[in-house]
């Protein structure tokens, strides 16, 4: 079975006229739960004949509560002034082969004695999950580099059109583009011979992931049927989640789990960031951000326009995730230190570049620059001086 996302966004309400604009921006951003925040409590009328009337019960009013558990202050640890800590819980962004990026900062904090407490992800983002999820709970840090490495190794060295679907690396627009408007997902993939399915049963057994010893998982993917989020866990990990999360729409048949049908999980949440520092037992979650937000020119391209369009839109949820945080930082003492290393601070003109380039030499440069990234994020205080002035968006410390 599995989580849906429901309880954030409806525990997030109005604060009535007086709100701050941050309030009204949790209670209008509604990516997290399964239906509408409710309309505040109208006013009374009064009667004016005597006789008693049934009694109306108008809508609770919803609180902020989510606020205090965005920002875990029960529940983590105290925050530790070492660094690097030794406790990490970890979001990580979907982008196609941009994602071969954070293979090499995996890879990097695998060599420290880091121990790995939460980690959720959106399509190559939860491929990635996965590979480092699984590895951990059956070999240990050894494994977990070794299958990250044979995936990526062999996704680069095959660079077949069936490779793009191992890493979601289609957008909706994108994929009209590409294929014109009488090619749709059931008439690509007719008979749903995904190869993902077939990568991933060869890299992970599932069944370790509901082991003791694995890192706790949330892989996000979207319901079709109301546009929202659904949070996948360890026990409800199989390989249709994994198709789920990384399900293009027009390019992959939509996949069905429990009832529900499903599309990419970067639609929704592109990674899950709010449940995350709320279900972590860490003080520190290092996001890593594969997709650019900066952008010094201005399309004028069909593709370019398509490609800059699906950059932002894949930002946006993020985006907000980050901002509804800040707020909660803001409102509430809490230990929770949250980092960030961004893809676009390493590699130069990466937006671009597209999410599809299976190319040798892109995704080795991925991965080269991944790897040094994480070692600088090591090698630094997330608040030391030098560290906003090596990487001013990398290492937005929220706390």
């Amino acid at each position: 079975m599995s989580e849906k996302i429901g309880g954030a966004c409806d525990e997030v309400g109005s604060l009535g006229a007086s709100g701050t604009a941050a309030s009204r921006l949790l209670s209008t951003t509604n990516i997290w739960s399964d239906a509408p925040s409710p309309p505040p409590s109208p006013k009374p009328v009064p009667v004016l004949p005597p006789a008693p009337q049934p009694d109306v019960i108008a809508p609770a009013p919803v609180t902020i509560e989510v606020v205090s558990r965005a920002a875990p202050i029960a529940t983590v640890q105290p925050r530790s002034n070492q660094w690097p800590p030794r406790r990490l819980s970890l979001a990580l962004q979907g982008g196609g082969t941009f994602a071969a990026f954070t293979w090499g900062v995996l890879e990097r904090l695998l060599e420290d004695p880091i121990e790995i407490d939460t980690i959720s992800g959106a399509s190559a983002g939860a491929v990635n999950a996965f590979l480092l999820a699984s590895g951990l709970a059956e070999g240990g840090r050894e494994a977990a580099r070794s299958r990250l490495n044979r995936f990526w190794l062999r996704l680069m060295h095959e660079g077949s059109f069936r490779s793009l679907m191992l890493v979601g690396g289609f957008s909706p627009a994108g994929s009209s583009v590409a294929f014109g408007p009488t090619l749709r997902s059931g008439q690509f993939d007719p008979f749903d011979l995904d190869p993902l399915r077939q990568a991933l049963s060869r890299d992970i057994d599932f069944s370790a992931l509901r082991s003791a010893r694995a890192p706790k998982l949330l892989i996000a993917a979207t319901r079709i049927r109301d546009g929202h989020q659904q949070i996948f866990r360890n026990d409800a990990l199989t390989a249709d989640v994994a198709l789920a999360s990384t399900c293009p729409p027009l390019v992959h048949c939509a996949v069905e789990i429990d009832g529900e049908a499903y599309w990419d999980g970067g639609l929704g949440g592109n990674p899950p960031l709010l449940r995350l520092v709320q279900e972590t037992t860490t003080s520190d979650v290092l996001l890593v951000q594969v997709t650019p937000t900066r952008d010094s020119y201005v399309p004028i391209t069909l593709a370019a326009i398509d490609r800059r369009l699906d950059q932002i839109a894949a930002n946006a949820a993020l985006n907000a995730e980050i901002a509804a945080i800040a707020w909660a930082q803001s409102h509430a003492a809490s230990s929770l230190r949250l980092t960030r290393i961004a893809a676009e601070d390493s590699i130069d003109g990466l937006a671009q570049r597209s999410s599809t380039d299976l190319g040798r030499g892109f995704i080795r440069l991925l991965h080269r620059s991944g790897r040094a990234a994480a070692e600088r994020w090591l090698g630094q205080g997330a608040t030391s001086n030098e560290a906003q002035r090596q990487s001013p968006v990398a290492e937005p410390a929220l706390a």
